[in-house]
């Protein structure tokens, strides 16, 4: 199969969350994309000649099952316990919306699936969430995408729409940890939003067959290298 490297569409499912609007500007901007189709619950207020944005009720995911045609499926789909109110609503939205939408492109041959999971996913874990977080994982690593790939971050930092006391504490502890040196974290390192956009829109761009995964410091080190410049 021969992949191209400019005039692709991507697809986006995810883009009003931390990582997905980083990532979602990142697309709009990138060369690599002819356009980007970003799939929401509701409008987004952004403008731009790229972006066509489709409404999708995520309960009927086969409706649009005939719009999921492009190169690059980019899915950063996530709710929190608090947020969905109990564990079949955060499954619901954490395996079931972004499996479906997976498996769905893969029909569709889109080429590539770069997802957005967390340090720690693992299906045997005993903590729901990352146990949830793991058992997407190997489902969707079944599916027949040209290439796979799954980023891992740790704690997320960026300016997040709503506030949660606990977590805004966490950042502080986080920051102050980066800066001054936190390479001994190792996968547990926190991460910066848009470090992981920015690695999964440099992941696209390489055009590495098969599956790969991406934890916290890989992310940071590919972001720094490539210095915040998309091709």
């Amino acid at each position: 199969m021969l992949l191209n490297n400019a005039d692709k569409t991507a697809l986006i499912f995810g883009s009003t969350g931390l990582v997905g609007a980083e990532l979602l500007k990142l697309l709009l901007s990138s060369a690599q994309y002819q356009r980007v189709i970003a799939f929401t619950r509701k409008p987004i207020e952004i403008h731009h000649q790229k972006l066509i944005n489709i409404i999708v009720d995520f309960d009927k995911l086969e409706s649009i099952a005939h719009k999921l045609m492009g190169d690059d499926l980019y899915i950063c789909l996530g709710t929190t316990m608090k947020k969905a109110g109990s564990k079949e609503a955060f499954y619901k939205v954490d395996y079931t919306y972004s499996f479906e939408v997976a498996r769905m492109a893969a029909l569709n041959k889109v080429n590539q699936l770069l997802l957005v999971s967390s340090v720690g996913a693992d299906p045997d874990s005993s903590i729901f969430y990352s146990q949830v977080k793991g058992k997407l994982e190997n489902s969707v690593i079944t599916l027949p995408f040209w290439g796979i790939h799954i980023f891992r971050p740790s704690l997320l930092l960026g300016q997040r729409n709503e506030f949660r006391a606990a977590e805004a504490i966490s950042v502080i502890f986080a920051r102050g940890i980066n800066a001054i040196g936190s390479n001994f974290l190792g996968k547990y390192k926190p991460v910066e939003a848009i470090d992981v956009a920015v690695s999964m829109v440099h992941a696209a761009s390489v055009l590495n067959k098969g599956i790969h995964l991406y934890p916290s410091d890989k992310i940071v080190e590919i972001a720094h290298n490539v210095s915040g410049s998309i091709n």
